[in-house]
C-alpha cells in the first residue's frame, strides 16, 4: 500500500509520473513530496512507488 496524500492505494509498482498522468494533474501547477523529500519533475518518469512509501501532491491555486 502506497498512501497518497493521506489515503491508503493500491498504486506501488507505478511511477510518480504514472500516478500524476492517471490522476490528471497538471505538472506546471503541482509540487510532489515523497516520503518527505521533494521529487524534481525530471524524476517523475523514473520515481517508482512502493510498498509503504508516502506521497504528497500539492496543486497550486492562483488567485486574489
Amino acid at each position: 500500500m502506497v498512501i497518497i496524500n493521506g489515503e491508503k492505494t493500491n498504486s506501488d509498482g507505478m511511477t510518480v509520473e504514472q500516478f500524476i498522468k492517471s490522476s490528471g494533474y497538471n505538472t506546471v501547477f503541482i509540487a510532489v513530496e515523497l516520503n518527505e523529500d521533494i521529487v524534481p519533475k525530471a524524476d517523475y518518469a523514473s520515481t517508482v512507488l512502493k510498498d509503504g512509501d508516502v506521497l504528497e501532491v500539492v496543486n497550486f491555486v492562483g488567485g486574489g
